[in-house]
């Protein structure tokens, strides 16, 4: 049945001598041929091929086969062989271990349905009629149901003796839970791996039997043994799986299993960073026993999530992945196992190592870094750009490869181990296998694939290359520097020798920060950190400074940077991420020159160092629905009931942002409008999440608001109502939101949950809880400041409204300046068959024909107050005494001839004209209501390219004064002298007609 055809010579002769062996066992146990068993749709030259190849390429097949024929008749005849695992399989040999009545009966059933697993897994392996994707998963699950098969069987023999374990707390039968590291968590199981485990169980307590109970714990370990016993033992029949119990809490010296209060405590206490490493692969594997498995499963996730991944990014973790290579390389090196496909160099290991770092690095703030399977990850890395492109790929073939040739190694003897054949057949054997017409061939193609996974790992993970001779003797400078021991008129000397501005102010800053608490205090660790930091640190500034030249100088881009490091002192895992990112510390460098609003944005929020890593993303902001799609991943791991969790989610998620804006506009990237889009798209995105993060408490707790026609609200009948600078689409930096909470809801009707309330209590209890969310100070700041006193009768009014009793107060009630804030309303977040509704309200009350004379009158009263009460002549009066000494001032919002005049003038022409030309309501910014206006003829083309030009160049303006935590104020009467003149006559013409 053999067909030797095209196979070396040299491997003809093991598999023929095994294929006789075989033959004689049939005859001699009166079994038939195995060609007369095969499926109608097998081919027989296909099954020939596939087992000349399972013979030459695995003596474990051959050799099995030979001693027990059955098992290759029984999965041919069943077409198993050739069929990828199923479920319906897997269930079939849970109910065979299940039928078992003693432990030996146990241990046997498990070796001969192991032997029968592994010559259908190689087969295919070898034969290629799976992928090693689904060589591992199938292996892994089947090590999945021999564990949970096996520990069911020993929970239900150790209840009988002991009783059921009952948890103290709870009053419930506990299950016993076996965690699986490695590549057992991972899914990725090889040919002949061990499996590393975890046992540990919910509660503490005791058994329920009457004269034996013990605690849950010895019941546990009792179960955990009997467990290895079966699975690890070899036996005349083999074995099923090695186990290796030494991640287990406190390792070998530690208990076999262990409460979630010890493994939670032992994690927070004394866990080290390797195995946050190993956690990374963990999951559950098996339960066995006891009740409500699936709540016990998610708490040992929550439990155990907060050690693996931190919430920042925690670039410390390359140091300490950096040791464990070092070990790893080290044993390589001690016992010659440079040929070594896992851990040699440009090995699996490698592969692994690229993956994890950041996973360990980001997995905190990225639930999508969590996934455990390296092949999955390996794309979404360079998808992310978190490698480079080409990276992913390349290191995802390489990957195969060397899993592939793991396999093949394995496969020959079913034997544990990586290492390269060295004897000339075994060369022969796996270079056949992998497809190469000889040894050399096949080194060659393997040697290229490790030499690339090295270099990608290098560039990873592997320290940062020394520096060249000129830029060590530059960094010796400033280590002396800051250090100490360079200091005085020697240091000013050298600093002046290097051109650098102001070096006594640059050496007190240095001298303030070293012998400042924030520096004293640190520890060690954090100290070497912090050595390393500063240095390279002044290296950067100076570069910097007289390369593309910085606006201010050298002491004041220092100065400015100095806030961050005393923030992060005890948190030093960013200077870490600092060290380990030179073009990080330039866009440091360059953002904090340029804007101390900037500077103190990152000081406050030291996680955003993270957004200085990739320059590309930083200056490029994302626009609206991108921004939507972020926000939907960084809260993707978050239960609704998770309110801390969101928000914190959506503070970062919009300081992450508004830097990426000021960024770009520093940087000159984006022009004034698109700043302002970019941060009112940031608002918007932020307050849909809002609303539907407040709506999901409200249902939770009071169900949905019920309808007339007996149906309920399944989403909001609710909108957010933007005004001013939110609602014109015109945020800056900074800026507040003027909101009003619209509703559509019956308000004789309540709401379908055990807790009813009406309706209208349940609408004004869903804006309180978004004004909650948005106001409250968490350790990251607030959210937005949001200003209610729009709404309907201002402070005084209800805080939510009706569609219907808002148009109402809008008809017959609000002022003349409440009409003008109309013009610039729109919903930005909400129903949106209730937005149309509110937009056709806006647009009856906005077209209402006015008394020119009554509203010109109105308009102007009201900016004659706000300048009076804020303009610079406001501020002047009140300090009159030094009036001969202040300068002349122009504040650009609020004096006459700026921002407001503009916008009262926009207002003033919405309401006058817009009975007559509706269009002009149709937008809510300034820009293009007036180009509105020029389009329906109502202003000429000159007066409004004017006011577009003077608004554009007041806001541009604005910007730049707030990027440096200026007042929007100058000095000196002749800034702007031809637009304030232009707005100026502009307004007498439009209202100065009373």
């Amino acid at each position: 049945m053999l067909n030797f055809s095209g196979i070396p010579a040299e491997l003809q002769a093991p598999a023929q001598r095994y294929w006789d062996q075989f033959e004689l066992a049939l005859a001699q146990q009166n079994l038939p041929p195995v060609r007369d068993l095969l499926p109608a749709a097998i081919d027989a030259g296909s099954f020939s091929r596939q087992l000349t190849r399972a013979f030459v390429a695995s003596e474990f097949i051959a050799k099995t086969s030979a001693q027990r024929p059955a098992y290759l008749l029984e999965l041919v005849q069943s077409g198993r062989l050739f069929e990828a695992q199923t479920d319906t399989q897997l269930e079939a040999f849970a109910a065979v271990v299940n039928s078992c009545n003693t432990d030996a009966e146990l241990d046997a059933c498990l070796r001969r349905e192991r032997q029968k697993a592994m010559i259908r897994i190689i087969w295919r392996d070898l034969n290629r009629l799976a992928s090693m994707q689904e060589v591992t998963a199938e292996l892994s699950r089947f090590a999945d149901k021999s564990i949970a098969a096996a520990a069911e069987f020993h929970y239900r023999a150790l209840e009988k003796i002991y009783g059921t374990p009952i948890g103290r707390e709870s009053g419930v039968a506990q299950p016993f839970m076996v965690l699986g590291m490695g590549k057992l968590g991972a899914g990725e199981l090889n040919i002949s791996s061990d499996i590393d485990l975890i046992f540990t169980f919910p509660e503490g307590g005791e058994t329920n039997h009457a004269s034996r109970a013990i605690s849950n714990q010895e019941f546990f370990i009792k179960l955990g043994q009997r467990l290895i016993k079966s699975l690890d033992t070899v036996t005349a029949d083999g074995f099923v799986f090695r186990v290796d119990m030494r991640l287990r809490p406190h390792g070998q010296s530690g208990a076999l299993a262990l409460s979630f209060a010890g493994m939670e405590d032992y994690y927070q206490t004394q866990g080290r960073e390797w195995e946050r490493y190993a956690m990374i692969k963990a999951r559950t594997v098996a339960m066995a026993g006891g009740v409500q498995q699936a709540e016990a499963r998610q708490l040992l996730g929550k439990l155990l999530q907060p050690f693996t991944y931190r919430q920042y990014i925690d670039f410390s973790a390359i140091e300490s992945l950096r040791e464990m290579k070092g070990l790893i390389a080290r044993q390589v090196q001690r016992k010659g196992m440079n040929l070594d496909v896992k851990l040699g160099e440009g090995g699996i290991r490698e592969v692994e190592f690229v993956v994890q770092v950041f996973q360990l690095i980001r997995g905190g703030r990225d639930a999508r870094l969590r996934k455990r399977k390296v092949p999955v990850l390996l794309p979404f890395l360079e998808q992310e750009n978190y490698l480079p492109p080409g990276a992913g790929s390349a290191l995802l073939e390489a990957y195969i490869f060397l899993r592939n040739t793991e396999h093949a190694i394995q496969g020959y003897q079913d034997k544990q181990t990586q290492s390269l054949p060295v004897d000339p057949v075994g060369q022969l054997r796996l270079a056949w296998v992998m497809g190469f017409a000889s040894w050399d061939d096949f080194f060659a193609e393997l040697s290229r694939y490790r030499q690339r996974v090295n270099s990608e790992f290098k560039a990873v993970i592997a320290a940062p290359d020394e520096e060249d001779s000129v830029d060590q003797q530059a960094l010796a400078f400033w280590v002396g520097l800051w250090e100490g021991s360079l200091q005085g008129e020697d240091a000013i000397h050298a600093l002046t020798e290097r051109h650098i501005e102001g070096p006594a102010a640059l050496l007190k800053n240095l001298a303030d920060l070293r012998e400042g608490r924030a520096v004293l205090s640190m520890q060690a660790s954090g100290r070497t950190r912090l050595d390393a930091f500063i240095p390279r640190l002044l290296q950067v500034i100076v570069h910097e400074a007289f390369g593309p030249k910085l606006p201010i100088t050298i002491a004041e881009t220092f100065a400015r940077v100095v806030p961050l490091i005393e923030a992060v002192a005890r948190r030093s895992a960013y200077l870490v991420l600092l060290v380990e990112n030179p073009t990080a510390v330039q866009q440091l460098v360059k953002l904090c020159a340029a804007s101390p609003l900037i500077a103190d944005q990152i000081a406050q929020y030291p996680a955003l160092l993270d957004e200085l890593l990739t320059p590309e993303s930083l200056y490029a902001p994302p626009d609206k629905d991108l921004l939507r799609d972020e926000l939907r991943r960084d809260v993707l791991r978050l239960n609704w009931d998770d309110l801390e969790g969101h928000m914190e989610a959506l503070r970062y998620f919009r300081s992450a942002h508004a830097l990426r804006v000021a960024a770009s506009e520093v940087a000159g990237a984006l022009p004034l409008m698109k700043v302002s889009d970019y941060l009112t798209y940031i608002a918007e995105v932020v307050l849909e999440h809002v609303l539907q993060l407040s709506w999901e408490h409200l249902v939770e707790r009071h169900g949905r608001p019920r309808r007339a026609d007996g149906s309920v609200d399944n989403a909001p009948d609710f909108v957010i109502v933007g005004y001013g600078k939110l609602g014109g689409i015109e945020l800056g930096h900074g800026s507040d939101l003027d909101l009003v909470f619209i509703h559509n809801a019956d308000s004789n009707l309540s709401t379908d949950g055990e807790r009813a309330i009406d309706n209208t209590t349940f609408y004004t209890r869903l804006g309180q809880r978004i004004i909650h969310v948005l106001n409250t100070y968490t350790p990251s700041g607030k959210l937005y400041e949001v200003d209610m006193r729009l709404r309907p009768s201002g402070n005084s009014g209800l805080l939510v409204s009706s569609l219907v009793a808002f148009e109402k107060y809008q008809a017959n009630e609000a002022w003349t300046w409440e009409h003008q804030a109309l013009v610039r309303a729109r919903v930005v977040a909400g129903d949106a068959a209730l937005a149309e509704q509110f937009e056709q309200v806006r647009q009856r009350i906005l077209s209402r024909a006015r008394d020119l004379t009554k509203l010109r009158a109105d308009v102007s009263d009201m900016r004659r107050k706000m300048r009076e009460q804020l303009g610079s002549e406001a501020k002047g009066k009140n300090s009159a005494a030094n009036a001969a000494k202040t300068p002349a001032l122009f504040n650009l919002k609020q004096d006459a001839g700026g921002i407001v005049d503009i916008e009262f003038m926009v207002q003033y022409a919405a309401l006058a004209w817009a009975h007559q030309a509706p269009e002009i309501i149709r937008y809510t910014d300034n820009i293009r209501i007036l180009g509105s206006l020029e389009a329906a003829g109502l202003l000429d083309a000159e007066s409004v390219a004017h006011l577009i030009a003077a608004y554009k160049a007041y806001r541009s303006t604005g910007h730049r004064l707030a990027l440096q935590r200026q007042e929007a104020v100058l000095e000196g009467d002749h800034h702007f002298l031809s637009e304030r003149q232009q707005v100026t006559a502009l307004w007498h013409r439009l209202l100065d007609e009373v």
